[in-house]
């Protein structure tokens, strides 16, 4: 049974407001959108919205896991709603373009850490970085890390 935005926000004991449902909405819309993106898809559906107003209820969506924030090495943050679970992404090193990967099944020996350190390990973040098939069909692979 599909949850109402409504519904979801006061499930995670949110006030409900146009803003972010707005939000919200564009998030759902257009996952893996950064914050500029979302404030233009939320001004589009309800008019005037300022950017703090934007950027302020992703934070708070964000923080009560309503939506996820991915934070890719230099890059804007970008958000999706799909919280659900563990799943990893592709990043295109030359256009960007993010996307989702299931998360690792059988043997992953990267994903279970030689030490806890006492930890209680209850996430795994992986950013596969490449070339998608768009820009590798395209350009010859002149890879620099960035990354180093």
């Amino acid at each position: 049974m599909m949850t109402s935005p409504e519904e979801l926000l006061r499930s995670h004991g949110l006030q409900v407001t146009a803003q972010r449902l707005a939000v919200l909405r564009a998030v759902a819309g257009h996952p893996h959108a950064t914050a500029d993106e979302v404030a233009e898809q939320a001004r589009e559906d309800i008019g005037a919205i300022s950017r703090q107003s934007v950027y302020d209820a992703l934070n708070t969506l964000a923080a009560a896991g309503v939506i996820r924030r991915i934070q890719p090495l230099g890059s804007p943050s970008r958000f999706e709603d799909r919280v659900s679970d563990n799943h990893h992404h592709l990043i295109c090193r030359t256009c960007g373009r993010l996307d989702d990967v299931d998360c690792a099944v059988d043997y992953t020996p990267c994903l279970t850490p030689s030490e806890n350190r006492g930890y209680e390990i209850d996430e795994a973040e992986v950013v596969y970085w490449g070339r998608c098939p768009a820009c590798a069909s395209t350009q010859p692979n002149h890879h620099v890390d960035s990354h180093a």
